[in-house]
């Protein structure tokens, strides 16, 4: 087996981590947030798809997390979190004050 063969069969097992990451879903639609309440696995890396079907811009906005994303009506995105100790992070849409949320880490 050369360098490049064995550098390559390391790498599998890492490329097949990247790919199992659990995906959780949130859509932001004119300022209803839904789900409102999202449960992930505590202490583990997962991804957050990001859709605004609505008609007015949205942004994902969580103090807690650092974290934030702006959506255009009709665009879809992501963002990928760390590993989360245990416990309950607030998140809001930027553009619809009343529009909040809940991440909650198990």
């Amino acid at each position: 087996m050369g360098k490049w063969s064995t550098l390559l069969a390391l790498g599998m097992p890492l490329l097949a981590l990247a790919q199992e990451m659990p995906v959780f879903r949130l859509e932001m639609k004119d300022g209803v947030l839904t789900p409102a309440r999202l449960e992930v696995p505590a202490r583990q890396r997962f991804k957050l798809l990001l859709s605004n079907p609505g008609k007015t811009p949205a942004e994902f906005e969580s103090l807690p997390l650092r974290k934030e994303k702006v959506l255009a009506p009709g665009v879809t995105s992501f963002l990928v979190f760390q590993s989360l100790s245990p416990g309950e992070y607030k998140f809001y849409d930027e553009f619809h004050a009343n529009a909040t949320g809940l991440i909650v880490a198990r």
